[in-house]
C-alpha cells in the first residue's frame, strides 16, 4: 500500500503519551507500506528530526505554522459553526501544503492523527473542483475521542459560569463535527474498548471502528536498561505531562483527598512527579513532606525502577494511557483507577491494583507498598502481561494488517 501520512506534530522525540503512540504506529506502517509523512511544526521546532523518520518513509515535509489567537466569543466564535478546539487548527498554508504535498501520487488510504487534521480532508460544499484528497480512504487515529474527552473534563472539573457556557457551546458544535468526521472517515482508530463505545453509542453507528490499545517500546523500556536500586523508603511515582489537564487534575485529586491518609498508614512515604512543563499548582506539591516534583528528565527509566509503585490517580478518561504499560514493563507494579488503565484489559489482583474511591486508593497504594510479596507478584505478572500483549511492534503490526486487509482487498 501507499499511505499519506499526516500528524498535528512531529512526533520526536518521543517526550509524550501521544508522540510514543504515533511514532510507533507510523513506523510500524512503513515497515510493511510505503508512507509519506507531513507533520505540523509549531514554531518551526523539531524540524532538525527529519533525518529520524526519512530513514523509514519515502517522503518527509514538515510545515513550520504557529496556532492562531483564540476567537473572540462574539461574533467571531459564536457564529463560526466549527468547534473552537478544532478550528485552532485550521490555517489555509497547512491545507494548501497537503494538497501540494499529495499532489500527483496515487495514495491508498490518509491516515491522520486527530480529527483536527481529519478536518483537511472533509469535503468542501463550495469547492468547484474537489481536491484528491478529499476522495482518498481515511483512516481517524484517534489518540483521544474529543467529545468523550471534553465531557469528562466538564463533568469532573470545578468551572465557573462563563467557562460553563464555553463548555457547552464547544461541544454542542463537537458533536455535529464528531458526526461529520465519522460520515468520511473508511474507518475511526481507537485507544480502547470504552472509546469504541462511547463512539457507537454517541457518535456513529455505522463508521468502522478498530482498536489498537497503546503499548511499550519493550527494547527501551527494560528493568536492564536502568539498573537503578530501590529507594530505601516507600516511594510511589507520578510520571507524565504536567501540561496536560488530567494529569493536573490527578495531582490535584490525589494531594487534597489521598496523600495525607496515604502518609498515615505510610509515615515515611515519598513522592515523585516527574514530568515535563510542571505549572505553579504542581511545583507547589515540593513544599509538602517527603514530595519532589523534577520537571522534565532526560530518562524516566531511573526513575520507574527508583518507585515501589506508580500511582495513576487518573479522574478524566479518553486517550492515551502509556505511563501503565511502561511502568510494568519496568518492573514497577501500578496502583490505578479504572478510568486510568481503560483499554489496557489489565486484571485486578493480578496485573496491577485498580481502585476509585479515596479509601480504596489509599487502602490499596498502601497495601502493596507494606506488602513485598504483593510486590513481587504484580511485578512479575504485569510484566509478563506486557510481553504477550502490549509491544508496539505486535500492534503496529496489527493495524498494518488491518489496512492491508481492508484497503487492498
Amino acid at each position: 500500500m501507499r499511505i499519506l501520512v499526516v500528524y498535528p506534530y512531529i512526533p520526536f522525540p518521543v517526550d509524550r503519551g501521544t508522540y510514543q503512540r504515533t511514532f510507533h504506529l507510523l513506523r510500524s506502517l512503513a515497515r510493511d507500506h510505503t508512507v509519506d509523512l507531513l507533520a505540523l511544526s509549531e514554531a518551526g521546532e523539531r524540524c532538525e528530526q527529519k533525518s529520524v523518520f526519512a530513514e523509514f518513509c519515502r517522503r518527509v515535509e514538515f510545515v513550520p505554522f504557529t496556532h492562531p489567537n483564540w476567537p473572540r466569543l462574539f461574533p467571531d466564535r459564536l457564529l463560526n459553526p466549527l468547534p473552537a478546539t478544532v478550528r485552532h487548527w485550521l490555517l489555509p498554508h497547512v491545507r494548501e501544503a497537503i494538497h501540494r504535498f499529495a499532489d500527483g501520487e496515487r495514495y491508498d488510504l490518509a491516515h491522520v492523527c486527530d480529527i483536527v487534521m481529519a478536518q483537511y480532508f472533509l469535503p468542501q460544499p463550495a469547492a468547484r473542483n474537489p481536491p484528491p484528497v478529499s476522495r482518498l480512504p481515511l483512516a481517524v487515529d484517534r489518540s483521544r475521542v474529543d467529545l468523550q474527552f471534553q465531557l469528562a473534563q466538564r463533568d469532573a472539573l470545578s468551572r465557573g459560569a462563563r467557562q460553563a457556557v464555553l463548555d457547552w457551546e464547544n461541544i454542542t458544535k463537537l458533536k455535529r463535527f464528531e458526526r461529520r468526521v465519522a460520515r468520511r472517515a473508511a474507518v475511526e482508530v481507537v485507544c480502547g474498548p470504552d472509546d469504541e463505545t462511547f463512539i457507537r453509542e454517541r457518535i456513529s453507528r455505522d463508521v468502522a471502528v478498530q482498536v489498537v490499545t497503546n503499548g511499550v517500546d519493550l527494547d527501551y523500556f527494560t528493568p536492564a536498561a536502568a539498573p537503578e536500586p530501590r529507594a530505601t523508603e516507600p516511594t510511589v511515582l507520578f510520571c507524565g505531562a504536567m501540561d496536560y489537564t488530567p494529569n493536573v487534575d490527578a495531582l490535584r485529586w490525589f494531594f487534597a483527598e489521598l496523600h495525607e491518609l496515604l502518609r498515615a498508614r505510610v509515615p515515611d512515604l515519598r513522592v515523585l512527579i516527574v514530568g515535563k512543563a510542571p505549572g505553579a499548582q504542581v511545583q507547589a506539591y515540593a513544599q509538602r513532606p517527603g514530595v519532589t516534583v523534577t520537571g522534565g528528565v532526560p530518562d524516566v527509566r531511573p526513575f520507574y525502577r527508583r518507585a515501589w509503585l506508580q500511582i495513576v490517580p487518573l479522574r478524566i478518561g479518553g486517550g492515551t494511557r502509556l505511563k501503565i504499560p511502561e511502568s510494568l514493563a519496568m518492573g514497577t507494579p501500578v496502583v490505578s483507577t479504572t478510568i486510568g488503565a481503560q483499554g489496557l484489559d489489565l486484571r485486578h489482583g493480578h496485573d496491577l491494583l485498580l481502585a476509585d474511591t479515596p479509601e480504596a486508593f489509599v487502602r490499596e497504594t498502601a497495601r502493596a507498598l507494606t506488602t513485598p510479596a504483593l510486590r513481587a507478584h504484580l511485578e512479575t505478572e504485569g510484566a509478563r502481561t506486557v510481553h504477550a500483549r502490549l509491544s508496539w511492534s505486535r500492534l503496529g503490526k496489527q493495524l498494518s494488517d488491518y489496512y492491508a486487509n481492508r484497503f487492498t482487498a
